[in-house]
């Protein structure tokens, strides 16, 4: 910060202000034509602009609780529970408790006050107290300095730091489209298994593997030693791996043999919660790994079976809504085993047009991979601008 910077408190540019919530057994405060932003308003906006919220109240909820009018271009923060997350009100609005708001004085751009703010993540959670759940007070808040420099300079800050959310956004959305992509191709090359409307030859799972094994029962560590064990939380729900919270295992050398992956092995998920239970990844032989008894994994014989359509099957529409009616057992706790699972019937179309699918699935697996990490890379440089040019400004 230069010599001439002024570094002011926020109670000195900005008026700060709560929110509340009108009483719920009064249904005559809720419905009318004030937004009320709660928290969720927030974390799910794809953006920092806030215009509409899932509530609103009348102008007797504001007058009768805590809550107040915040003018248009009110900076909303997160303080409660989930801490941290930032908005811009595009209209008018009110608030639940669970934030604190900002309305911007001569001084300060709200846009450039809610791009600091999202910097100040750590510091706000490091001053956040309570038991039941985690709160920042604005008397906390009041009192955090902030880099005010000329109008002009917090603009261009403002437009160099949309400009790189603006970039993060298309990858993102790029990783999502991505992700579609490969169901798309299962359904054109093979048609919907609900209904086989190619007419390929029916068959069941077990008709279609050399192998259907239960992993290891091995207790796994966090420290960096022997294999990584693959786990519930590796596979996520559409099928894909998570390989960001390993852990590990050190097994005897014939233990280590019979878990060990091989690219193209199945992990079906076996037990787990019933929404989730029938998970299913696909190996990618990117390390030695082995697997947990949480899955059963499954070998297809090459000559009938490419373990790529097994796979897009098994996290087709049709049998992720057939395995969660399959799932059974206690609340929390329902499970599909082995004999279950090899009974399931599917197509099964020329080896040969399965081949080409698996030769698709792995050309756009490598551009999702390039895609991942050009997201990756965007979000880092955003966040190093970010820190960068709040600490020069």
């Amino acid at each position: 910060m230069t010599s001439s910077m002024q570094s002011l408190p926020l109670e000195s540019v900005t008026e700060i202000i709560g929110g509340g919530t009108p009483s719920r057994n009064e249904a005559s405060y809720f419905g009318g034509e004030i937004p009320w932003a709660t928290p969720t308003d927030v974390t799910r906006l794809n953006g920092m602009t806030i215009s509409a919220t899932k509530e609103t109240i009348t102008s007797a909820g504001l007058k009768n609780s805590a809550a107040k009018l915040l003018p248009a271009k009110s900076v909303l923060l997160t303080s409660r529970a989930t801490i941290g997350f930032v908005a811009v009100s595009s209209v008018p609005m009110a608030t639940n408790q669970g934030f604190i708001n900002f309305v911007c004085g001569p001084k300060l751009i709200p846009e450039y006050l809610a791009r600091w703010l999202l910097t100040q993540k750590d510091t706000l959670l490091s001053l956040a107290g309570g038991t039941t759940f985690k709160e920042v007070s604005k008397g906390n808040v009041r009192k955090l300095r902030i880099p005010v420099p000329s109008l002009d300079e917090q603009q261009r800050i403002v437009d160099i730091l949309d400009r790189a959310a603006s970039i993060q956004r298309l990858r993102q959305a790029a990783d999502e489209k991505l992700k579609e992509i490969i169901p798309a191709l299962f359904v054109d090359m093979f048609g919907d298994p609900a209904s086989n409307p190619k007419g390929w030859p029916m068959t069941t799972v077990g008709d279609l593997i050399e192998s259907a094994d239960y992993g290891s029962s091995s207790k796994a560590h966090d420290e960096a030693t022997g294999l990584p064990m693959l786990r519930m939380g590796n596979v996520t729900m559409d099928g894909s791996l998570d390989l960001r919270n390993l852990k590990y295992v050190e097994l005897d050398p014939t233990e280590q043999a019979k878990f060990t992956l091989k690219k193209g092995d199945i992990l079906f998920n076996r037990t787990n919660s019933k929404e989730l239970v029938g998970k299913t990844g696909i190996w990618d032989g990117s390390c030695e790994a082995v697997y947990a008894s949480y899955f059963i994994r499954l070998r297809t014989k090459p000559d009938l079976m490419a373990p790529e359509v097994l796979w897009a099957f098994m996290n087709s529409k049709h049998t992720k809504g057939m395995l969660f009616g399959m799932a059974r057992g206690a609340i929390g706790q329902s499970n599909i085993n082995s004999k279950e699972l090899k009974a399931i019937r599917l197509f099964a179309p020329p080896i040969a047009l399965q081949q080409r699918f698996s030769q698709l699935y792995y050309d756009l697996k490598a551009k999702a991979a390039m895609s991942a990490a050009a997201t990756t890379a965007a979000t880092s440089i955003a966040d190093s601008l970010a820190n960068e040019v709040f600490s020069a400004a």
